[in-house]
């Protein structure tokens, strides 16, 4: 049986911020991805760009030296005083590439089927063992290849597990105990880029009918044109792009429910492309419900269609613009949260509570999307603190979670959930149990 110290479940952002600092620390690490890639929701689901998320930041390690690997590459660029603006597809590169400097272990298309639990302790996991192809293979009904002599999974043991799904979906496979949700479901969404555009033509013109510059930002970095720009229904403000939105509906262009969110952002390293944080589907929808997120999908794709004709017929820049890429993953602010030794609450974050061991400092807002209009919420907050102890499970002592998943009330999480905080939450929770292993290391020989 193969042995780590720690095993991290779910590649995404928590997840891969939790490997490297264990690699990196020298404790032997094991990264598992349901998917061919690592990322989650900054190339799978095409979350770009990273929000800033204060100036405070506390466990940045990983953050900084993948941004210092994509510009490499050129995968990365600063616009707007924010170094977050990546490339969704060099990213799937140098993420394996650092996975490997730092001696991580990464098995791809790879599950947990099963755990052997003793007490409040997880002993070891069992995984699918990779099968690409079974032609000319003969499996029999006791789960033997005839022609290997294989069995189809193995268990693999570990001192630490880290639940980073984002759904906690190991979790839920060993019973941990999960916080209600009482129905509270954010809509999903399902990005996309397009391609082909004349960046240039398109942001000269929303500096010409925009000067909102909270909204709209255009600016040229090294010859090449980076740009922003949003509008969603509700009437919280003047949309320059309003009256675009509005003639497009009552000609038939574009559904009413298709204009109820709309974000544009340009892409390091694609110089033609833009990168839609749309569609949001308004339906009231499950994401732990399949049907209901297969709904989501198909309602998202036809959506993306009617978006995509309707940049090039409205918007200057537009006329030769293709789309090139639909997110391989919907796009899920909040489902399954954790129980775990603390619950952080919003009265915590608008409180600006201290603890002792933070994971993550931040000041990003709370941001709660809602399927109505002029229902969601994003409320400025001071500088705030999430205790290590809202990562930890409070059923079983080796366990840990980091991103989406975490123990916060539904508000709190709406703040917490972006990739900026779910980046330090997986470097805490892996500086943690290396302290932890180091301590009890020096311990034994103390006792020796």
């Amino acid at each position: 049986m193969k042995k780590y110290d720690i095993i991290v479940i779910g590649g995404g952002t928590a997840g891969c911020a939790a490997a490297y600092i264990a690699g990196k620390s020298g404790l032997k690490t094991l990264l598992i991805e349901r998917s061919i890639h690592l990322g989650g929701t900054i190339t799978s689901g095409l979350v770009v760009p990273v929000m800033k998320s204060g100036e405070n930041q506390i466990n940045t390690d990983f953050y900084n030296d993948l941004i210092s690997e994509l510009k490499k590459v050129g995968g990365q660029v600063t616009y707007q005083d924010n170094r977050g603006w990546f490339n969704p597809e060099l990213l799937k590169i140098v993420l394996d590439k650092i996975m490997k400097d730092a001696h991580v272990d990464v098995l791809f298309n790879t599950y947990v089927k099963n755990a052997k639990i003793i007490s409040n302790y997880i002993k070891s996991i069992e995984i699918n063992k990779l099968i690409l192809s079974s032609y000319n293979v003969t499996i029999h009904t006791n789960n033997i290849l005839q022609d290997s002599n294989c069995k189809l999974s193995e268990y693999i043991e570990a001192k630490y597990y880290i639940d980073t799904t984002g759904n906690c979906e190991f979790s839920k496979l060993i019973n941990c105990e999960f916080l209600e949700n009482n129905n509270e479901f954010q809509p999903m969404s399902l990005r996309f880029i397009m391609s082909g555009i004349n960046l240039e033509t398109f942001g000269d013109w929303l500096l010409e009918i925009d000067s909102d510059r909270n909204v709209t930002t255009v600016e040229c970095i090294e010859g090449l044109t980076h740009l922003s720009t949003a509008y969603t229904w509700d009437s919280d403000r003047q949309w320059a792009l309003a009256p675009y939105f509005d003639k497009a509906v009552s000609q038939g262009d574009l559904k009413d429910s298709d204009r109820n969110y709309f974000q544009v952002f340009s892409i390091a390293g694609m110089p033609d492309s833009l990168a839609f944080n749309c569609p949001r589907i308004v339906e009231n929808l499950n994401p732990n419900i399949t049907e209901d997120v297969s709904k989501a999908l198909i309602q998202a794709r036809e959506a993306i269609l009617r978006l995509s004709n309707f940049c090039k017929k409205y918007f200057p820049g537009f006329e030769n613009a293709f789309i090139s890429n639909i997110a391989d993953s919907i796009g899920v602010r909040v489902s399954n949260r954790i129980c775990g030794k603390y619950i952080y609450t919003i009265d915590d974050l608008k409180s600006g509570k201290r603890f002792d061991n933070p994971a993550v400092i931040s000041n990003y807002p709370v941001d709660v999307h809602s399927k109505d209009k002029d229902s969601s919420t994003l409320q400025v907050t001071g500088e705030y603190q999430l205790p290590i102890e809202a990562l930890m499970s409070k059923d079983y002592d080796n366990l840990f979670v980091a991103g989406r998943c975490l123990s916060a009330d539904y508000m709190a999480q709406g703040a917490l959930r972006v990739q900026g905080s779910c980046f330090s939450m997986g470097e805490a929770v892996a500086k943690h149990i290396s302290a932890v292993i180091r301590n009890s290391a020096a311990q034994d020989i103390h006792n020796i």
